[in-house]
């Protein structure tokens, strides 16, 4: 198992995004995060799927939906012609998980699930062998640099142990709060995809903050044999 890095543009400069991305594609990153928010589900705003496809188009990095909205079924057909090839909606407040599930397959691409730090697992336990990733949140959603809580780090151990348990092939990614420390923390109890947005655009030099993220997650990848 590879660790992959899924760099989050919410806290970018939105001025010179496309060479932000670009910088994030020659740097090695293996996804780009896209954190979409209506401003009803969590309390901010940021894009949507004409926004996502002028960034998809111009870079070779497959990109993933993260979809923070009210009503996701409204969004999987245009992030998915906006050239999405993962997209993830919360299991919290749906009633028809498996529909959203079902509509994002239907559209060709991998669906995941993401929890919120107060869900329990238990909730979507009837949907992982439907899935391409779950999404840990490490923080509340809606706003980058917060604090990682580390609360979250027994259900990461509780979905890996599902996934062996039961012969599941879903990642486990995480979100929120992923510096050094937690990146390595998260990994040791399962999860192989990391989301970071403000530790590396906020970062006095973003590419030289990538260059470290990417090394330190090969570094734990030797330490941890995965």
């Amino acid at each position: 198992m590879k660790l992959e890095l899924a760099p989050s543009i919410l806290n970018a400069d939105f001025a010179s995004i496309g060479k932000d991305v670009k910088m994030l594609e020659e740097g090695g990153a293996h996804w780009l995060h896209l954190d979409i928010m209506d401003n009803n589900f969590v309390p901010n705003l940021t894009f949507g799927p004409s926004v996502a496809k002028d960034l998809i188009k111009n870079t070779a990095m497959p990109a993933e939906a993260h979809l923070m909205v009210k009503n996701p079924l409204n969004l999987i057909e245009g992030f998915a012609k906006a050239g999405c090839k993962r997209i993830m909606v919360h299991c919290e407040g749906e009633l028809h998980l498996h529909k959203l599930i079902q509509t994002i397959e239907s559209f060709g691409l991998k669906p995941g699930v993401v929890i919120n730090p107060a869900t329990s697992v238990s909730v979507i336990e009837p949907v992982l062998g439907l899935v391409d990733i779950v999404l840990a949140m490490t923080v509340n959603p809606g706003f980058g640099g917060q604090k990682f809580i580390g609360s979250v780090l027994p259900k990461i151990s509780q979905l890996a142990a599902i996934k062996r348990t039961n012969n599941l092939n879903f990642k486990i990614e995480v979100d929120g709060g992923i510096n050094e420390e937690t990146l390595k923390e998260c990994a040791k109890a399962g999860a192989d995809t990391f989301v970071i947005g403000s530790a590396i655009f906020g970062a006095t030099s973003p590419k030289e903050s990538l260059k470290t993220y990417l090394t330190h997650m090969g570094q734990v990848e030797k330490e941890l044999r995965i």
